[in-house]
């Protein structure tokens, strides 16, 4: 007998569905088993549209062979283990008698996800490309002079306004309510960004860098330190993609961040010159192995956000000064979503330590992008590592998102937390907060899987560098472990030591080394 009890010709294809006859613990509970399980799950679950269909006692051809009640409870603790293994769970299972045995049709699923309200873009691109004035005219609505007259709506220095040039990183938000716009409306007003995290069912903070070769250090922590969901490449049409552009560019492939680029400035070039720097960028994008597709109308900003991965990319040409082109990144941002692990807000807080600040009446405060899990008001939490390598105990008082308090924050969000039990000079960049449960550990020495990517000479032991990951900075020294020396364009494992203090890091964690000339990336692969 077939299987024509479930109906399979609603599936189209089949190519999201699996017959296994039989599944055994002793057998497809192997390492090797097991992943060639998960692996064919994930296939099926994405010709599924994040769907797949088992069926247990049933073979290849379809024929209904039937299982005992012990041999289906084993197969289904078999593909329970599978389906845990991805991330995914199980929405429904189906039984019905087969002759002397049972079958089963296993709905297997995405985890249950959420659609983030907050998303996180790092703004980045060589000076004067227009990243200020940009996210300035974007958040306020407000057309800008020529002259950069609406960076004033970033929280930014008086100087750097006077100078027209940012030496850090600055903050601005915008969100959306009924579908519609809800910008800041006086910069100077704290009330205002308070009210957008407020009102807003969907908020968007920008984090933008500096696009000053001085301050690439800057900007590195700006992509690296925060948990970004999207990079945003600035390139003025009347200069298109200098080497800065692709620094900033490089960095943020790094870090697997997806992409969008805006060409500004089209208003100061011709038609064909716009064109040209189009050109450019697109065939920059191809270099680098992603999709640009050009964002002409509404409907292309809904089909790139519902289409957006890491190897797609949306551009946009726009004009802060005329307004051309800030409608579709209005849309673009309306529409894009990130999901939410729903197992990051599960795990213990930790946040990495990004600005440390006295407010009066306040008093002690540290900023930083919450890594994983919840933060609340009164929660008791770890400091550190200090120099020596100990954790503070501290609480918080309270929590502010772009100035609106909060009783809490989740994964993902910028947020200033005013802690009592440390006193401002004893924290540093780069430090992290963390509940009791995240158990954090002072860590000097690691190894790391790396690249090189430029350097003009050698590196071999005892070759010191700036080293970024999340918020820290700091010089590490080198002692490549499976090579006596690396060059450029190699990669090799090197066992690296932090030379001045310790810092809390993990496995798995992603870094970018730089000094002078030289740079490369890595992943954290062991921890001493």
């Amino acid at each position: 007998m077939s299987v024509d009890i479930y109906d399979i010709t609603k599936y189209g294809e089949r190519r999201n569905i699996e017959f296994k006859e039989n599944l055994e613990m002793e057998y497809h509970l192997k390492k090797d088993r097991i992943q060639r399980l998960a692996s064919q799950m994930k296939y099926r679950m994405e010709k599924g549209d994040g769907e797949a269909v088992y069926f247990l006692g049933v073979d290849d051809d379809g024929n209904l062979v039937g299982l005992t009640d012990d041999k289906m409870d084993e197969s289904l603790f078999v593909l329970e283990k599978v389906v845990h293994s991805i991330d995914a769970k199980i929405n429904d299972i189906q039984k019905q008698d087969a002759g002397e045995g049972t079958v089963a049709k296993v709905l297997v699923g995405k985890e249950n996800s959420q659609q983030k309200k907050h998303l996180l873009v790092g703004v980045v691109g060589h000076v004067d490309h227009g990243k200020s004035t940009l996210v300035g005219t974007l958040t306020s609505g407000s057309l800008d002079n020529g002259s950069g007259r609406t960076r004033i709506y970033l929280d930014v220095q008086k100087h750097e306004i006077e100078r027209g040039l940012s030496a850090d990183l600055s903050f601005a938000v915008y969100g959306f309510r009924e579908g519609k716009p809800v910008r800041i409306t006086n910069p100077l007003h704290k009330k205002e960004k308070s009210k957008v995290v407020e009102q807003c069912e969907k908020v968007v903070s920008f984090v933008d860098t500096v696009g000053h070769e001085p301050w690439l250090r800057t900007t590195i922590r700006g992509i690296v330190g925060q948990k970004l969901d999207f990079g945003l490449l600035t390139i003025a049409a009347d200069q298109g993609p200098t080497a800065i552009t692709r620094e900033h560019l490089g960095i943020v492939l790094a870090m697997e961040i997806p992409l969008l680029v805006a060409i500004t400035k089209i208003d100061m070039v011709t038609e064909e010159q716009t064109r040209e720097v189009k050109d450019e960028v697109f065939e920059l994008l191809k270099m680098v192995g992603k999709i640009p597709y050009m964002v002409k109308t509404g409907d292309d900003a809904v089909f790139v956000a519902g289409n957006m991965n890491q190897h797609l990319v949306p551009v946009i040409k726009v004009s802060p000064v005329t307004g051309n082109g800030l409608d579709l990144l209005d849309e673009l941002f309306y529409q894009l979503n990130v999901e939410s692990n729903p197992q990051d807000g599960k795990k213990p807080f930790m946040m990495y330590i990004d600005k440390i600040y006295t407010v009066t009446g306040v008093g002690t405060v540290v900023s930083g992008t919450v890594r994983q899990g919840t933060v609340k008001k009164g929660d008791k939490l770890l400091l550190g590592p200090t120099g020596t390598g100990k954790f503070i105990p501290i609480t918080v008082r309270s929590i502010e998102m772009h100035y609106y308090k909060k009783d809490s924050a989740e994964t993902g969000e910028v947020v200033g937390i005013s802690l009592s039990g440390a006193d401002v000079s004893s924290i540093k960049r780069g430090m992290i907060i963390s509940d009791l449960l995240y158990k954090p550990q002072p860590v000097r020495e690691f190894e790391a899987d790396v690249s090189i990517l430029v350097h003009p000479t050698t590196i071999r032991e005892g070759y010191e560098c700036i080293t970024h990951i999340e918020t820290i900075s700091d010089t590490t020294i080198f002692q490549p472990l499976d090579k006596e020396y690396l060059s450029a364009g190699d990669t090799g494992k090197i066992r690296m030591k932090f030379k001045y203090r310790p810092y809390a890091i993990r496995e798995g964690q992603k870094l970018i080394f730089r000094e002078g000339r030289s740079k490369g990336v890595g992943k954290v692969s062991k921890i001493y």
